[in-house]
């Protein structure tokens, strides 16, 4: 197994001094503060309105992301989509983005595997999630999986026990953490991942309930 790269050789995430939706998502394409630059294709920085009421955060690009440039339209983005939808979410209307921006991967013949990025990589890429949290301000914060809980909140977050509920953070007025949509797609028994999409479906709606209350 290859030695982990120094974090400390790598420079800074090039945050540009004006914050825009723009002006970050070109900054990005240039990052190197992490090794995760080198086999992607490209940057995959968040989409959605500034100032959007709701935002949600992933893990971090997939094949599809990766290739298309926008985060969430592979087939986790698929199921995330139905469930906004039955939650009462416009996609449109919510920030989309993922805790890291680059896709990491291994090889299995042709095909790119999705791997999990280590934590020195998320939190190399931390500062433009920052960023993009000053530009949107987010009424409600939903983080989708471990990842982007850890990320946000700290390593103490474990989903199964914190999943629904309301966390106590500044980031926003309602901070809660649901399940990754890319985890029920690895639900093999339909009627298991029956009841795993109507928990997610569940944890969004409660969301919406939320911002509807306001």
């Amino acid at each position: 197994m290859p030695a982990r790269p120094d974090p400390a050789s790598f420079p800074p995430p090039p945050i540009p001094s004006t914050v825009s939706a723009a002006a970050l998502s070109d900054a990005a394409q240039f990052c190197q503060a992490c090794d995760l630059h080198v086999g992607a294709t490209q940057a995959v920085f968040g989409a959605g309105p500034a100032g959007a009421r709701v935002m949600l955060v992933g893990e971090q690009p997939g094949d599809r992301e990766d290739i298309e440039g926008r985060p969430f339209v592979g087939p986790a983005g698929r199921i995330l989509d139905e469930a906004l939808e039955r939650a009462g979410i416009a996609r449109e209307d919510a920030y989309v983005t993922n805790a890291v921006k680059h896709f990491r991967y291994r090889m299995r013949g042709k095909r790119r595997i999705h791997q999990r990025p280590d934590r020195w990589q998320v939190r190399a890429c931390f500062p433009w999630l920052q960023a993009e949290l000053s530009l949107v301000e987010p009424q409600a914060l939903v983080l989708l999986g471990a990842t982007a809980a850890q990320a946000l909140i700290g390593p103490q977050v474990r989903v199964g026990e914190s999943r629904g509920s309301l966390l106590d953070s500044d980031l926003a007025e309602f901070v809660t953490v649901t399940a990754h949509p890319s985890s029920i797609l690895r639900v093999s028994d339909q009627a298991e991942r029956h009841r795993a999409m109507e928990a997610f479906v569940g944890d969004l709606s409660a969301v919406a309930g939320w911002i509807a209350g306001r």
